[in-house]
């Protein structure tokens, strides 16, 4: 999470190659580099941060992460929203551990605060 609230990606999307498919929503993005640029897009006009309330382990290769994002428009630091999200990992069998598909939902989110 902290990648995504940093926007510097490096250790955080170690695990994602260029066959990595994110869902988030309806959004349907390819590959380590798109699905950074995708988080710059919808990130980068805000001031936010992502805090995982739970994360569990389930079988063949699949991880949950349950947060909750603290976020305002840096043209507005002072309306706040919190959404809560989760993420679905699927990672492959083989080692070193790649992210194979990422789904991601967010909200209920009050979209006009931040969009």
């Amino acid at each position: 999470m902290d990648a995504i609230d940093t926007l510097e990606f490096e250790e955080g999307f170690a695990p994602l190659t260029e066959d990595t498919d994110m869902f988030f929503g309806t959004e349907h993005v390819r590959g380590v580099e798109a699905i950074k640029a995708f988080f710059v897009r919808i990130d980068e006009p805000l001031n936010i941060t992502h805090e995982v309330l739970e994360y569990w382990t389930a079988g063949d290769g699949v991880r949950l992460l349950r947060g909750e994002a603290t976020m305002a428009k840096k043209t507005a630091p002072d309306t706040v929203v919190r959404a809560p999200f989760t993420h679905i990992f699927y990672f492959d069998q083989e080692a070193p551990a790649r992210i194979r598909t990422l789904r991601i939902t967010a909200g209920p989110l009050q979209t006009d605060a931040v969009m």
